[in-house]
């Protein structure tokens, strides 16, 4: 997977909110070897840092042929943002195409801080 990378939050004092729209999210359906498209909404508040979106954007083109369910995905995405950026919360939420007739919406929620000083894997852009 490609590396998260961060940068320093120039208001770490103030809560505010970061919404991030990712509109050509793929992945592979593991079960049935079909592309799975979907739109990728993050939401967070920032604490010291916050992620950097050219790096986000190859992270999740990492997806692309990566065999994964829907749940799977996005409960990964929050987990992996969560660790890089440890915001003071966030939420992720897809939304994917119909597939069958059905489509689905997953969403996933950080509050607190669980993830508290877990080494983190991004990199700090100074």
């Amino acid at each position: 997977m490609s590396l998260l990378e961060v940068f320093p939050n120039q208001f770490p004092d103030r809560e505010y909110e970061i919404e991030i729209t990712c509109p050509e999210f793929t992945a592979v359906c593991p079960k049935t070897g079909q592309p799975d498209f979907g739109t990728i909404l993050i939401t967070y508040c920032p604490a010291e840092t916050c992620i950097e979106l050219k790096s986000l954007k190859l992270y999740l083109f990492d997806y692309r042929n990566r065999g994964i369910f829907y749940e799977h995905s996005i409960n990964t995405i929050l987990d992996d943002l969560v660790k890089s950026c440890q915001p003071r919360w966030m939420k992720v939420v897809g939304n994917f195409t119909p597939r069958g007739g059905i489509s689905s919406k997953i969403t996933a929620r950080y509050e607190g801080s669980h993830f508290d000083k877990i080494e983190s894997e991004a990199t700090l852009l100074a």
